[in-house]
């Protein structure tokens, strides 16, 4: 599962993200801990680390203790309309400082409204006035934390009729004028191809691959005239030759698997890890070579 530059040894917090990690889930944190399993990174959900004390947070230091570790949030709600919510910014820098947390990832959607948590993200209409006002939410962030942040692209299953701009070009001027960084989800890419039918060509020739600082794959469930980006199943095949073709441009770029609903062991998902971690390093491999 690792990749070319990395060695099983080098698997402790000091170490930098590289390769293909997991999504670290409840059922098998007890299961790392005893065996520290060949994993190169495990990107952790913030919200769940939000509360100090107790075992989750003696979790936590272990599992950073021994692993490089990311951030994915899904509460910062980006796009709301609501003040951002500055001691949740404040628990979480002083949890990214604590554990030595490499990056935070958010999505481009919001999750609450008027004190309203939906517990879902929700996507946005891609105009002007959307992209001005994530420019200035993003930028404030990563003021606060003094870092750059990760955008992550969301799946929607409706067209906005406000809607101006295309998904890949609002996103792409977010991280310009925002100077912050983008996580490249493929499965939403497929998801939104299909339910919406955005260009897949269009979308990646537009990315700005600079950006691009991490990958996510993972599965969708088929639905009656849709397909659901519910993380419950294997990473399909189409998606798996769009990350071929993704990472054929950024052959080193950080990928990871995630399984949020119906989750199996933790021996499957290091196996889906293992297919994307082939991939990647065939690309490398023939990357290595041209360039030789």
């Amino acid at each position: 599962m690792l990749s070319q530059t990395q060695s099983v040894d080098a698997r402790s917090g000091s170490a930098p993200i590289a390769g293909v990690g997991l999504g670290l889930r409840s059922p098998h944190i007890n299961e790392v801990l005893s065996d520290l399993p060949n994993i190169p990174w495990f990107e952790l959900l913030a919200d769940n680390h939000m509360v100090e004390g107790g075992l989750i947070a003696a979790q936590l230091e272990k599992i950073s203790g021994h692993y490089p570790t990311t951030f994915h949030s899904v509460g910062l709600s980006l796009a709301s309309v609501d003040s951002l919510d500055l001691n949740y910014l404040a628990k979480l820098k002083k949890l990214m400082r604590q554990h030595g947390v490499k990056w935070l990832s958010e999505h481009c959607c919001f999750t609450s409204v008027a004190g309203f948590h939906s517990h879902d993200l929700l996507p946005i209409p891609y105009t002007e006035e959307s992209l001005r006002h994530m420019v200035q939410r993003i930028s404030q962030v990563q003021d606060f934390l003094g870092e750059q942040i990760l955008l992550e692209n969301v799946s929607s299953y409706m067209n906005f009729a406000h809607t101006t701009i295309s998904e890949v070009d609002f996103i792409t001027a977010v991280a310009e004028q925002s100077d912050c960084l983008l996580l490249i989800d493929v499965n939403n890419v497929y998801v939104n191809h299909i339910n919406l039918g955005t260009d897949i060509d269009d979308y990646l020739a537009k990315l700005p691959y600079e950006r691009i600082k991490e990958v996510h794959l993972a599965g969708f469930d088929e639905r009656e005239g849709f397909i659901l980006d519910a993380h419950n199943n294997p990473v399909e095949e189409p998606v798996w030759e769009l990350y071929k073709q993704l990472i054929q441009i950024i052959p080193d770029v950080p990928t990871l698997i995630e399984w949020d609903n119906d989750i199996p062991s933790l021996q499957t998902l290091m196996a889906e890890a293992k297919k994307a971690a082939l991939i990647q390093n065939a690309m490398m491999h023939k990357v290595s070579h041209v360039a030789g």
